[in-house]
């Protein structure tokens, strides 16, 4: 047979047959006068095995172990490994689509690449069109992709979350967009954040606090000069107040 008829028979590619013999897994053939390659049957048996073993999603690299000799692996076990493997992809990939419910299920709009420990945290909180609270919300996206917050942390504050007096603060906080640096409600406001805060909270929070080295400048910059010493006051307060 020449390349084009074993390719024909088997059901690969001309192009294939050339790259398995230049990586060897199919032996070059003897070439005829005419310059052609003699492919025989145990040609086409040894490629219909190479075509079946890669269709099994197996590497040409594990194909070679699989055809080699004596000193190579056995096919079970090649089998066996890959479908361990598949079953860890088939896990990855249930707990993906079980993290795309829960943001689905928040309806449109409201879906965030969060954790699903925090995307339930967040579902708790009443809709707001606070600036200060949806600032927080990315914060807290931000801190959990960095892996900076974790579930003992979004279970305690789950209570918060959902209390309509956090809400008022977040809009307290919302009123010192235009307040100078020394405005009077700075102090207030800020104890009365601490004071929201459960103790369980702060006992959860990660030994040197949950933001990592730069984080809490950036965070600062982003607010107005009276909403960012709140802030500062709050973030001073979870240092002092989590674990040592």
């Amino acid at each position: 047979m020449r390349i084009g008829e074993i390719a024909t028979l088997v059901g690969v590619t001309t192009r294939a047959i050339r790259h398995y013999h230049q990586v060897g897994l199919l032996p070059e053939p003897e070439r005829r006068p005419n310059g052609y390659r003699a492919y025989t049957v145990r040609d086409a048996v040894r490629l219909a095995r190479v075509r079946r073993l890669t269709e099994l999603g197996l590497s040409l690299d594990e194909v070679r172990d699989v055809l080699a000799d004596d000193a190579g692996r056995e096919l079970a076990d090649v089998l066996e490994e890959l479908d361990a493997d598949l079953a860890r992809q088939e896990a990855e990939l249930a707990e993906r689509r079980r993290r795309l419910a829960v943001l689905l299920a928040a309806g449109p709009g409201e879906g965030e690449p969060v954790s699903p420990a925090l995307a339930a945290l967040l579902a708790k909180a009443p809709r707001t069109h606070s600036p200060a609270a949806a600032k927080d919300r990315e914060h807290l996206a931000l801190l959990d992709a960095t892996g900076a917050a974790g579930e003992e942390l979004y279970a305690v504050l789950g209570p918060l979350a959902a209390d309509p007096a956090v809400l008022a603060l977040y809009e307290r906080l919302d009123q010192l967009a235009d307040a100078p640096a020394d405005d009077p409600r700075i102090g207030p406001l800020a104890e009365a954040m601490v004071a929201a805060v459960p103790d369980a909270a702060f006992a959860a929070i990660p030994a040197g606090g949950p933001f990592v080295p730069g984080f809490g400048e950036a965070l600062l910059a982003e607010y107005a000069p009276a909403q960012a010493e709140v802030v500062r006051r709050v973030m001073a307060a979870c240092a002092g107040r989590g674990p040592a």
